[in-house]
């Protein structure tokens, strides 16, 4: 037996992300096999998970992966864990339309509970009506309790335990209201050490909520998981990766390879013999854009493996240190010269562009996500593929092919 659980919110910024990794590096610590998961395409809070369990996180995604093979990832990744946690994303049922999509999709896919985080610093007994309706708006949803967030003292507490006896569901306990349990912005950086903070997070989780009887309430039965990670059919692949540079990494894309090696562009300089792929993820390269450009040999290694025909998949932050410069307030900086385009990091041009995307390329069909702040320097390539998003409607992404070279912003699920 073992537990396994969602951990979700009725809104975004309610706390799930600080409960959910507070309680992944709690029982990590009391000595549990965690296995830490993250619903949607996020590959950020996939980092943070990994950092406090020691083990990598996995991405549960129904738009970008079918339902059965979401329920035999969760399967095979948790084989030898005590515990899966799942963290949410958004509200419980905010999807990419209506509910699709959603963390409540992804706990009815996999037959979990729900445990719910509610922001409680601005309210008492109203938040039994809050309770009430999500608790009855799906039958086919559990929520098996509730961890109150920002709570302003024991007496506040109190209150919302009540809240909690009259709905006949269980209270698990709270996090109190202070500055430092809150999270900063991800994108000024990912550094994923352990931090004072986070230290002051598990005191407050191991004071303030019943880990063991959440542990102990949501203990099932689990069958083994009947699943074989496919393989892909480049053998030997190598993949740039980074703390920040080239870190946007889905673990089911990198099991996939049956032998995979790793390079830093920032200091290592690669060798492509017997290398059937270079795969270059997505990051922030705009953030160490002299450590790059100080590696001129790495550059002009990839140029060359690239001209010479060698097969190369970048995505966002790859396919920006493919291109001639990335320029920013400072300048423009050279890059592998690649791809015949320049991106801009400049703080005039940053524009958040985010989304699911779909297209069809060779008769396979591509499904990823894209995320990014910097654009592309002038007129936009022609795209070689109508790009789509989760609803179906066109949008002006490109994807573009140069010889064995396919870019993209998009993040790739599966390559």
């Amino acid at each position: 037996m073992k537990s396994q659980f969602l951990i979700a919110a009725p809104t975004s910024g309610s706390g799930k992300t600080t409960v959910a990794r507070g309680l992944m590096a709690l029982l990590s610590e009391k000595g549990y096999k965690v296995q830490p998961f993250k619903c949607g395409p996020d590959y950020i809070d996939t980092k943070f998970h990994e950092s406090v369990c020691h083990r990598p996180s996995v991405n549960l995604d129904t738009f970008m992966a079918t339902s059965e093979h979401v329920r035999e990832l969760f399967a095979h990744y948790g084989a030898d864990a005590d515990v899966c946690i799942v963290e949410g994303m958004m509200g419980l049922f905010d999807g990419y339309d209506r509910d699709k999509g959603s963390s409540a999709e992804i706990a009815k896919v996999l037959d979990i509970p729900v445990v719910l985080v509610v922001d409680a610093r601005s309210a008492a007994y109203s938040t039994a009506a809050l309770l009430s309706g999500f608790i009855h708006f799906r039958e086919d949803i559990r929520i098996a309790g509730v961890i109150f967030n920002k709570v302003g003292s024991a007496r506040h507490f109190k209150m919302l335990q009540q809240v909690c006896d009259d709905l006949g569901i269980r209270c698990f306990g709270y996090l109190p209201k202070h500055p430092s349990l809150e999270q900063d912005s991800r994108y000024l950086g990912l550094d994923f050490s352990q931090r004072p903070e986070t230290m002051q997070l598990l005191e407050q989780l191991d004071r303030h909520v019943n880990w063991e009887d959440l542990v102990v309430c949501l203990r099932t039965d689990c069958a083994k998981p009947q699943y074989t990670m496919p393989q892909h059919e480049n053998s030997h692949v190598l993949i740039a990766r980074n703390t920040e540079s080239f870190s946007f990494l889905y673990q089911e894309a990198v099991d996939s390879f049956p032998h995979v090696e790793f390079f830093d562009p920032e200091r290592d300089v690669p060798s492509f013999d017997g290398i059937d792929l270079l795969y270059l993820p997505g990051g922030y390269p705009e953030k160490h854009l002299e450590a790059l450009t100080g590696n001129e040999a790495c550059r002009m290694a990839i140029k060359a493996y690239a001209e010479k025909g060698g097969r190369v998949i970048a995505e966002c932050g790859g396919m920006m240190y493919l291109c001639q410069h990335i320029v920013t307030d400072d300048g423009a900086y050279p890059m592998c010269g690649v791809l015949p385009y320049s991106i801009t990091a400049r703080r005039a041009d940053r524009r958040l562009t985010l989304g699911y995307r779909c297209f069809v390329l060779d008769g396979k069909e591509y499904r990823g996500h894209e995320f990014h702040y910097t654009q592309f320097s002038g007129q936009p390539p022609t795209s070689v593929v109508q790009v789509y998003n989760a609803k179906g409607e066109p949008v002006d992404t490109p994807v573009f092919r140069s010889d064995n070279v396919l870019a993209s912003y998009t993040h790739l699920y599966q390559i």
